[in-house]
């Protein structure tokens, strides 16, 4: 396969295993700050977890190119499930990793279904919908 059809899953993939790997050290306080109301008893939990399937994820974007289409799905609804804690984040005025106003937490808000077309468009993903066809 053409290696520069493979650089936006590949840069996807390394932007997701380092986000995760933030998630397990140094950004860890800040993610927790993103976990839902609901969960925030289980934040530290959520956050190590959603950051060891992040590293998953990325490694799987980088390796496993023969799968990218399933991985690329699994990927999009990653993204679909974290984003509950970025409307929590914006809902509750929290800040974390530089959002500090409702402007900025909304702004980022718009963000997340360009992560999720990268995530299926990126892989293919996209093109496997049959009704698309």
């Amino acid at each position: 396969m053409n290696l520069l059809r493979r650089v936006p899953q590949i840069v996807l993939g390394l932007a997701l295993a380092y986000a995760g790997v933030g998630h397990l050290t140094t950004s860890r306080v800040e993610f927790q700050a993103q976990v839902p109301t609901l969960l925030k008893d289980y934040a530290d939990f959520v956050v190590l977890a959603s950051g060891v399937v992040e590293i998953v994820l990325g490694l799987g974007l980088v390796a496993l190119w023969k799968y990218r289409v399933r991985i690329g799905w699994l990927v999009g609804i990653f993204f679909v499930a974290v984003f509950w804690g970025n409307i929590s984040q914006y809902l509750n005025h929290v800040d974390a990793f530089g959002l500090n106003s409702d402007k900025a937490r909304f702004i980022r808000l718009l963000f997340q279904p360009l992560l999720v077309a990268w995530a299926l468009g990126s892989t293919g993903a996209w093109r496997k919908i049959k009704f698309l066809r």
